[in-house]
């Protein structure tokens, strides 16, 4: 039997193309995706606050000058000889609102006499200025700054309102504004934008950079480790060094430490297996070696039968030896994900195994029955009818071949309850037992427990062997037990999860 072996060809190259093109994105993909959305957000939310903040200070210090101006203006109000409201230095006030860079400007002193609907109320004088600058919303505060539009153009006004009184002691309202167009409030705000915009677009590049570079750095051991396992050869099972990795890589290695020591144990069994397979296959070969000389040397046809006939039965005992480690072979294969287990009826399964190995029971006169109390109807588990076949087929091989003659032989069916329920098929015989200690020692390959008297030699010693690997292999065990009636003998049990009822297997 050979191991590790296959002769199918290799992929062409090229044929992992498609796997490759449809493969998970990388860890530095990943964590531009995760970082940028959450960082632009961040950056955009910060960058409109700065700007909101900065462009209300260029505001404030563009209103701070109007305000200069209309001040200015409401301190020369005075009143001349005649005592008329009167302004002073005007031309000077105006030349310095003159020289704000704005395009378009414009003052504006009004004083309208209290009570100016009376007949005999002075007119409404211009001290400075247009007449005709939008009027400042209602508000209480004495000075207020709006917007508003001029002669098809946005401006900005400042407003200051305050009453004053002439020589002769009459009441006015002045109304003191000084407008600007926009054009430069709104330049100003633009460069802000630009420059909290491009500020942001740098700061996601540098962190673009800075993660690439980054994952780069820490992906390092990572591609060392890969160079690694390349460079080793085919059966250079040594674990991977977890010292130069990242600790959130170490656990990964760890895992991948742990299949190479798995691997290495499944290959030491299996080089046991095939030095203990090749040891049992030589002793029969060298027997019926030595069995055919000695046939080829005789005469005697009577000699020469009994010859033949000890070289047929050596022949037969290969052939059983063989197949059991074919049998030993496929139980211990892992089952493929793609390979579902069950449904089968456990009753049904050791039934047929029951009237497959009656035959055999009679020659040796032995009674094999079935204990109809215990198990009625179907027992349901989730396991493959013919590995379950197989399993019990080597308890019930087993009980017979070490039951000596006139013994007694039950086969049952059961269900045990508990957190996880389980379905049970035993085999109880009346042999010589074993002792407590021997329990597990006899599932060993090759070993064989004590030979009931009168029992025929031979057997490999595999029997129990393959029995629970076939359990196991369906998510059970093999369990052996002393008579529960204290008597001599041994109960052996093939134990598999309970399934769900209405199951059943193919005849």
């Amino acid at each position: 039997m050979t191991a590790g072996l296959s002769t199918r060809p290799g992929p062409r190259p090229g044929a992992d193309e498609p796997a490759r093109r449809w493969r998970r994105p990388g860890i530095r993909f990943q964590l531009l995706i995760l970082l940028l959305p959450g960082l632009a957000a961040l950056l955009l939310f910060d960058s409109w606050t700065d700007y909101r903040a900065m462009a209300r200070t260029v505001e404030v210090a563009y209103d701070e000058t109007l305000l200069e101006v209309i001040t200015a203006l409401d301190e020369g109000v005075a009143t001349d000889s005649d005592g008329a409201l009167t302004l002073r230095e005007p031309f000077s006030i105006q030349g310095m609102f003159e020289s704000l860079n704005a395009n378009h400007k414009h003052l504006q002193v009004l004083a309208t006499p209290e009570g100016s609907d009376l007949p005999d109320a002075p007119p409404v004088e211009t001290l400075l200025g247009v007449d005709d600058l939008p009027a400042p919303p209602v508000s209480d505060k004495a000075v207020v700054f709006y917007n508003a539009e001029y002669r098809g153009y946005p401006v900005r006004v400042a407003a200051l309102q305050r009453q004053a009184y002439d020589g002769l002691g009459r009441a006015w309202q002045l109304s003191i504004r000084a407008a600007e167009s926009t054009g430069r409030r709104n330049a100003a705000r633009e460069a802000l934008l630009k420059r909290e915009i491009w500020q942001g677009v740098r700061m996601l590049g540098v962190t673009v950079v800075l993660v690439w570079l980054g994952t780069a750095l820490a992906l390092n051991p990572l591609r060392r480790l890969r160079a690694t396992l390349r460079a080793r050869s085919a059966d250079d099972l040594r674990p991977l060094e977890t010292r130069a990795v990242p600790n959130e890589v170490a656990p990964l290695v760890d895992a991948v430490n742990h299949h190479i020591a798995d691997h290495r144990a499944v290959l030491g069994k299996q080089a046991g297996f095939l030095a203990d397979a090749s040891h049992q296959l030589r002793t029969p070969l060298a027997i019926m070696t030595t069995q055919a000389g000695f046939a080829l040397r005789q005469d005697d046809p009577a000699v020469l039968r009994e010859s033949l006939a000890a070289i047929a039965a050596q022949l037969e005992r290969s052939r059983r030896l063989s197949d059991q480690l074919l049998a030993m072979a496929h139980a211990n294969t892992s089952r493929s994900t793609d390979q579902p287990s069950g449904p089968a009826d456990l009753r049904l399964v050791a039934r047929e195994v029951l009237l497959q190995y009656l035959p055999l029971a009679r020659e040796k006169n032995l009674d094999l029955g079935w204990d109809e109390a215990i198990a009625e109807r179907q027992v349901p588990v989730a396991a493959d009818a013919a590995e379950l076949h197989e399993a019990f087929a080597n308890l019930l091989h087993n009980a017979i071949r070490h039951t000596p003659r006139a013994g007694r032989i039950t086969v049952a069916v059961r269900t045990e309850d508990g957190p996880r329920p389980r379905a049970v098929a035993e085999v109880t015989d009346s042999g010589p037992g074993l002792p407590v200690g021997e329990h597990e020692a006899v599932f060993q390959r090759f070993r064989q427990g004590p030979r009931a008297e009168g029992a025929p030699q031979g057997g490999a010693g595999l029997g129990l062997a393959i029995a629970r690997a076939y359990a196991r292999r369906n998510g059970g065990d093999i369990e052996l037990a002393e008579t529960a009636d204290g008597s001599a003998g041994l109960t052996a049990r093939l134990v598999v999860p309970l399934g769900k009822p209405g199951v059943g297997h193919p005849q």
